[in-house]
């Protein structure tokens, strides 16, 4: 329960994310300011590692169990603090610097707080099924965005649209004091690990865990395969299958926020059981055939279920992308996703990301267009609009024209392909190292490949998106 209340923490952010962007990165450009969200929310995970370095060397020191204490009191804390942060129009760039430094103190906690909890369980494990209970871990994290989108969906049920965006945006942060309340009360329960408390008997825990983790024979090795083979390719599954889907369906599918939370909280439930049933047939066939059958059935159907999703989402998006394409003809153009529009040719590139219209570039002396027949020359906003309306593009998705079952068919495929990757992750990467300095040594690689290579994919995937003009350039 507590992982999960942990993970609500979190992920709480990532959910809310274009409206944060709004509210503390003011700049008038709503892809800028999306953009510098995701960027404050890998902010979190470029501190996870150096969570791992501090709260590991203390968990392999003086135990599991106080360890993920304080992890989980720290993030908590900062998760609450999060809902009485004032926004830019009322403290200016305080109020981005101070919702940094909180997604910073929520990174270091997280770093502790996995390797904690995994260790913990499968030191507890009987022979034979660590697979199966450490899945109990990664269910959690599953748990944790389930109960995030539950809580996020009653919010905006039971507030308007105009008081959420003034202050009930905040109820889901301040609520993570009662979650905190409820965790600390079952952690304070827990005994310490056995194997821990083996170790402490026969003195036998490390002097420096930090420096054995590097100079222990053999683990330098296992390090690295816990890094590049492990954690860096199964977080890339999991962020694209929950904040990539998420951000497809309200960005590019134009789907109303709402909706595209609750398609993915159904998602999400369909396919959370998979994580424990996954971690269940790692015990029995082995956990590296199922890692690289995940990986490779990934690399198979990312894109058809994008595809599909977007079908379903939005279809006459994607009817008159494939009828009448678009093609912008320009000259060298300075378009920057990071700040306002200032030539001809960088509004016309941002009107057309903003509408979701995948484009084409083709060099040009002057601006033009081509939707599909139509050919207009120069960039006016009100001719634009009006030709791909013409064309068939939506300005929204319709809701009445939604395919259901192909978004959540999608959405639970992707959630399933995270499952079979990140089911068993606790068992492998605690069966890599020794119980002496096993919290060191898991943390560390787990957290620098999930910080770096999963923290940053959201905000590099909208960005290449925004600047290649194909909306599913950023699945690549």
């Amino acid at each position: 329960m507590g992982t999960v209340f942990e993970w609500y923490d979190f992920f709480i952010y990532g959910i809310l994310a274009a409206l944060l962007g709004k509210l503390f990165f003011t700049t008038g450009n709503p892809t800028t300011e999306l953009l510098f969200s995701l960027g404050a929310f890998g902010i979190g995970f470029f501190f996870r590692p150096l969570g791992a370095v501090i709260f590991g060397y203390f968990g392999d020191k003086i135990g599991r169990k106080y360890t993920f204490l304080v992890t989980i009191t720290l993030m908590g804390g900062a998760t609450a603090a999060i809902g009485f942060l004032p926004t830019f129009a009322q403290v200016g760039v305080w109020a981005p610097a101070l919702l940094l430094s909180l997604r910073a103190l929520q990174g270091l906690a997280l770093g502790g707080e996995y390797g904690g909890a995994a260790i913990y369980v499968a030191e507890h494990a009987p022979p034979g099924k660590r697979g199966q209970y450490t899945s109990w871990i990664q269910a959690s994290v599953a748990g944790g965005f389930l109960l995030s989108l539950i809580v996020v969906l009653s919010c905006r049920a039971l507030i308007s649209e105009a008081d959420f965006v003034a202050w009930g945006w905040r109820v889901p942060f301040l609520l993570s004091l009662v979650m905190l309340a409820i965790s600390i009360y079952i952690r304070l329960k827990l005994s310490e690990s056995p194997v821990f408390k083996a170790m402490k008997a026969a003195g036998t825990t490390s002097k420096n865990p930090l420096a054995e983790s590097f100079s222990h024979q053999g683990n330098m090795g296992n390090i690295l395969v816990a890094l590049f083979g492990v954690a860096a390719g199964l977080t890339v599954v999991y962020y694209t299958s929950q904040f990539g889907t998420l951000y497809f369906l309200q960005g590019t599918a134009r789907l109303p926020e709402t909706q595209a939370l609750l398609y993915m909280a159904v998602g999400a439930l369909l396919a959370a059981p998979f994580f424990v049933l996954f971690g269940m047939l790692s015990d029995r066939i082995g956990r590296k055939k199922l890692l690289c059958a995940g990986y490779a059935l990934t690399l198979l159907l990312l894109f058809p279920l994008f595809h599909l999703m977007a079908d379903g989402a939005n279809p006459a998006l994607q009817a008159a992308t494939r009828a009448n394409p678009v093609v912008v003809a320009l000259p060298a153009c300075d378009f920057s996703v990071f700040g306002k529009p200032a030539t001809e040719c960088a509004k016309a590139l941002d009107f057309l990301s903003k509408r979701g219209v995948s484009y084409a570039k083709t060099p040009a002396d002057a601006i033009a267009v081509s939707i599909g027949s139509v050919r207009l020359t120069g960039f006016d906003k009100a001719a634009w609009t009006a030709a791909l309306v013409a064309a068939g593009y939506p300005e929204k998705a319709d809701p009445g024209a939604v395919t259901h079952w192909k978004v959540i068919v999608a959405v639970a495929v992707m959630v399933g392909l995270s499952a079979m990757t990140y089911g068993q992750v606790a068992a492998i990467l605690v069966e890599l190292f020794p119980a002496r300095i096993r919290y060191t040594s898991m943390s560390i690689p787990y957290h620098i490949g999930t910080g770096y290579f999963g923290g940053f994919l959201p905000v590099i995937s909208q960005y290449i998106v925004v600047r290649t003009g194909g909306s599913f350039s950023g699945l690549w």
